[in-house]
């Protein structure tokens, strides 16, 4: 059978000598037809695919048809009638949209009439007893029987399919809903300066509109997944017939097997159908697909595949896969990068690049080949594109991107829930501008584990993490799923890095030897556990360490720190510049958790924008944010907020009080304050130097004379509690409150006595880019001018509350710089950095809490130290030991960069030159003289005295002289 069109037949006559040709006379033969007429195709048993299971063209099947017609007999000359043709059987074929309506009838022989001039035509007659033609017309019966049959058997299985597809077809899933696609995606959250700190999803997925896409990321996965993307209308035939043929080696190895789908039929597949390998969820797919090609332009299709491919790594779509392997947005990727992405979607687990890096280089350069085979890019930037190594890393899970940030982001989380539910944030694609800077809080993190550590090894070694009974000879494996099960049990954690978990492998007097998890060994030297004596309690420690087994023994389990002399505490006593101790190469330090715990928060004061947070040590070894969720007695960092109350009640800071015993009625009891050396007191004494030297007993003498229900009414405007005791006690901080509430209460001495409300969330976009929440609600009318013409500039309204005398606040802020420079923090903070800082010492009863909050004139931040079940730190653990270096850290960090801006000092406030310990007006000869802050009203020659009885005697208060060490802080 030769070639033909559905529509058209070959109408051609034959050549002479292939006509048939009557005599006269007919003879035994006439009958005979050409077989070439009436035979049926060699493979006529078999049923004509439908095109969506097959690409065979029709025309292969018949190529030898015109073999079979044998030469005519020599006919006897008569006069030929023309013959009536009907179409040959073969010239039926299904169109690749057509169905069969109509059983065509069987083919018949043609019928013949013969003409004569002389006499009428000869009437049929049958073939004489013993001729050859007998056995023909049998063999012709017989082949339009088995014919006939096949062609009903065709139009059969042709009439069957089309019910099923029908069938299947009133089942298929809605795919115009890929209209409107707006898939889950990750929410993302910022740092104030545009980085990324977090990310929060069920699937890691961004949504990217094809117009953004660059062209080397789209061609890069047409040319991997679907050459004829751009050519077929939605089912590749020629792709399937291959997938077929592959899938016959895929059987025998024991691979996956191949559908040989087109893009859009993923799309149908990932969108509206299962994985499933089953033909009736293909033959979905196929309907799905041609159904979608008639509907969405070649572009939406594609869009909806890139955003919704899966490439591993918890990557969902190009753009969340390029953040993850390369930490880059898609206009930043390169066509070797573009291409690897385009690589991985055969198989994630196969080109992992970590794991499986040379077969993803591999992979990654077969698609540079297709994208040059496809003119997509020159040979040239083929070539570069090869040569570039694979550069893909795996991203952090999902979550802070940061250690540091891990505390931050939970916060954050916790207040998106609370704003819009689980839903929206996980699934919303929300964009969160937060006010965290991630260079302080960087160091925020440091600072805080770093003085934790100083603290912890002061009081000696706990012991190992755990313990192996028996290490054997091969040590890798076991050790490696004991790390796993320690990490399940929260006794081990990857944020802890750069410390390592270690195993000791064998110990002698000069140090142990450990090995890690990957195989790797190293040695801790006798002189980096040196202070590892045994802990006995707060207060007592073991003997000194003269031998590692002393302290390690085979099996045990410990974290250990690669010995960096720059980076690592010095001993305590050392000079800053001390050079390091000579030690082994590839030495690391014995390190251990820390029991004790703690919190650092800073706060611009002026707009209470959180910009660093830390809850604890670690946040996968603890969530509690201690920053937070902690409330904890402040002890003496509660007196500044004591003294602001007398300041606004005529009080001035050379007012004199008496520090002196006296007891006072309680709920229940008598409450008789002491000072933080028992039974020392220092007489009468400046409200001064009551703040600076944390004096108890004048500070609760004051609180007295103020009154209970003054004070209280005073901290309510401050926030700092929602429920104080109505007790004296609570002047010297007896009441609870977080670290948060109290370093945004001290915000407002540097402020100018403005309320502060801690924020953390700036703005909050949704997947369109649509403002839903915004902090600043402040109106701007004139901000929006597109040029400048000569206009001032815009006054925007400030809305905040006023909580104290903005006078009162400075003469605080004055105080506590006073606190600084020569009080209690004198030595750990003010010899740090000669910058302006202000801030106020905390420690409360038995020493269970130590802290620190303070401010320079743009930045406020506190400390808190203590553990999470309450106990003593230890004798001497306070404030100005404990919490004040770590702030003294953190700020000249924070500091380094800045002018030192004095503080702020507002109109109607007077500097008046005082002798520090007396507060009267300086003299000539005076040396101990300082500026004091006097409201415009007061008199600094006048003096109040709390009891107007007592005799001032001025050498009964002397600060020069004391000790600031011997007084660090009030106890209640």
């Amino acid at each position: 059978m030769t070639d033909h069109k559905d529509d058209e037949h070959d109408n051609t006559p034959a050549a002479d000598d292939e006509r048939l040709h009557f005599g006269d006379a007919p003879s035994d033969d006439d009958e005979q037809v050409s077989p070439a007429l009436s035979a049926a195709p060699d493979d006529e048993d078999e049923p004509i695919e439908n095109d969506m299971f097959s690409r065979r063209d029709v025309s292969e099947k018949n190529e030898d048809d015109e073999d079979l017609a044998p030469a005519p007999a020599a006919p006897k000359r008569v006069k030929a009638a023309p013959i009536e043709e009907e179409p040959a059987a073969e010239d039926i074929v299904l169109g690749e949209d057509d169905e069969a309506d109509e059983a065509p009838e069987p083919l018949a022989a043609p019928r013949r009439r013969v003409e004569s001039d002389d006499a009428p035509a000869a009437a049929p007659h049958a073939a004489p007893a013993g001729g050859g033609g007998g056995w023909v017309v049998s063999m012709f019966k017989f082949v339009g029987f088995a014919f006939a049959a096949g062609a009903l058997g065709l139009i059969g299985v042709a009439g069957f399919s089309a019910w099923y597809l029908n069938q299947l077809n009133k089942d298929l899933p809605d795919y115009e809903q890929l209209a409107e696609y707006a898939p889950p995606v990750t929410t993302r959250v910022y740092a104030g300066d545009g980085s990324l700190v977090a990310e929060f999803a069920r699937e890691r997925r961004l949504f990217v509109p094809i117009e953004a896409m660059p062209d080397h990321v789209k061609y890069a996965f047409v040319s991997a997944e679907d050459q004829s993307f751009y050519e077929h209308s939605g089912i590749d035939f020629r792709g399937l017939v291959r997938a077929q043929l592959s899938n016959i080696g895929n059987i025998l190895r024991g691979r996956r097997l191949e559908g040989g789908s087109t893009i859009t039929q993923q799309v149908a597949k990932n969108f509206l159908l299962t994985s499933e390998q089953k033909v009736e969820r293909k033959l979905r797919e196929m309907l799905i697909a041609r159904k979608m090609e008639r509907t969405f332009t070649k572009d939406h299709i594609l869009e909806l595949y890139l955003n919704e491919i899966y490439l591993g790594n918890r990557s969902y779509g190009v753009a969340a896969a390029a953040l993850n392997y390369f930490d880059k947005s898609l206009d930043e990727l390169t066509i070797a990068e573009a291409s690897y992405l385009a690589a991985i979607t055969k198989g994630p687990s196969n080109y992992h690049p970590i794991d499986n890096e040379a077969r993803a280089v591999e992979r990654r350069n077969y698609v540079i080949g297709r994208l040059e085979a496809d003119g997509r890019i020159t040979p040239e930037e083929a070539a570069e594109a090869e040569a570039q190594p694979l550069g893909a890393q795996i991203a952090p899970p999902l979550g802070a991107r940061d250690w540091t940030m891990e505390y931050f982001a939970e916060e954050v989380r916790k207040r998106i829930v609370d704003l819009y539910g689980v839903e929206a944030l996980y699934d919303g694609g929300l964009a969160v501008r937060t006010s965290v800077d991630p260079h302080l809080q960087k160091q925020a993190g440091e600072a805080l584990r770093r003085w934790l550590v100083t603290y912890d090894e002061r009081h000696g070694w706990r012991g190992p993490i755990a313990a192996m009974d028996e290490v054997p000879g091969e040590w890798v494996e076991p050790f490696d799923a004991l790390v796993d099960d320690l990490k399940n049990a929260r006794k081990i954690s990857d944020d802890m890095a750069p410390w390592r978990p270690a195993l000791v492998l064998s110990v002698n007097a000069e140090g142990a030897d450990i090995g890690f998890p990957d195989g790797e060994t190293a040695t801790i030297p006798l002189g980096l556990m040196a202070w590892a004596r045994d802990y006995i309690s707060a207060n007592d420690l073991g003997d000194e360490v003269k031998s590692a087994g002393k302290v390690l023994k085979r099996g045990d389990v410990v974290y250990a720190e690669k010995y960096e002399a720059a980076s690592l505490p010095k001993p305590e006593g050392a000079a800053e510049d001390a050079p390091a101790k000579p030690t082994p190469e590839n030495s690391y330090a014995l390190r251990q958790t820390p029991a004790v715990n703690g919190g650092l928060i800073a706060i611009d004061p002026h707009t209470g924008r959180v910009l660093a947070m830390v809850g604890g040590f670690s946040f996968q070894m603890s969530e509690f944010n201690r920053a937070v969720q902690a409330e904890r007695q402040p002890g003496s960092t509660f007196k500044p907020f004591v003294y602001s109350v007398a300041l606004d009640s005529g009080y001035t800071p050379s007012s004199i009080v008496l520090d002196a015993p006296f007891v006072a009625p309680s709920v229940d009891s008598w409450y008789k304050p002491g000072n933080y050396i028992a039974g020392r007191y220092y007489g009468p004494s400046t409200l001064r130097l009551g703040v600076e030297q944390s004096r108890n007993a004048m500070t609760a003498r004051l609180a007295q004379d103020l009154g209970i229900g003054r004070i209280m009414e005073y901290i309510e405007r401050f926030q700092l509690s929602d429920s104080l005791p109505r007790e004296l006690a609570i002047s010297l901080g007896a009441g609870e409150t977080t670290l948060m509430k109290i370093t945004a209460g001290y915000s407002v001495f540097v402020n100018g006595g403005k309320g502060v409300e801690p924020v953390l969330i700036d703005r909050i976009q949704d997947r369109t880019g649509k403002t839903i929440y915004k902090r600043d609600t402040r109106e701007c009318l004139s901000c929006n001018a597109r040029v400048w013409s000569g206009q001032s500039e815009p006054q925007l309204p400030d809305a905040r509350r006023q909580v104290m005398d903005p006078r009162t606040a400075y003469q605080i802020t004055s105080i506590l710089e006073g606190v600084v420079r020569r009080g209690t923090a004198a030595r750990t903070v003010g010899g740090k950095t000669d910058k302006p800082i202000a801030g106020k010492t905390g420690t409360t009863n038995d020493y269970k809490d130590a802290w620190f909050v303070g401010f320079a004139p743009d930045l406020a931040a506190g400390v808190y130290v203590g553990f999470d079940m309450p106990q003593t730190l230890g004798q001497g653990e306070a404030g100005g030991t404990v919490a004040a270096p770590i702030f003294a850290d953190f700020m000249v960090e924070a500091l380094k960069d800045k002018a030192g801006v004095p503080f702020r000092v507002p109109s109607g406030v007077r500097l008046v030159r005082v002798n520090a310990r007396t507060g009267k007006p300086a003299g000539a000869g005076d040396r101990n003289v300082i500026l004091e802050a006097f409201k415009a009203e007061d008199d600094p020659n006048a003096s109040r005295t709390l009891d107007d009885d007592y005799a001032l005697d001025p050498l009964s208060a002397a600060p020069q002289a004391e000790d600031p060490e011997e007084d660090l802080n009030g106890l209640y």
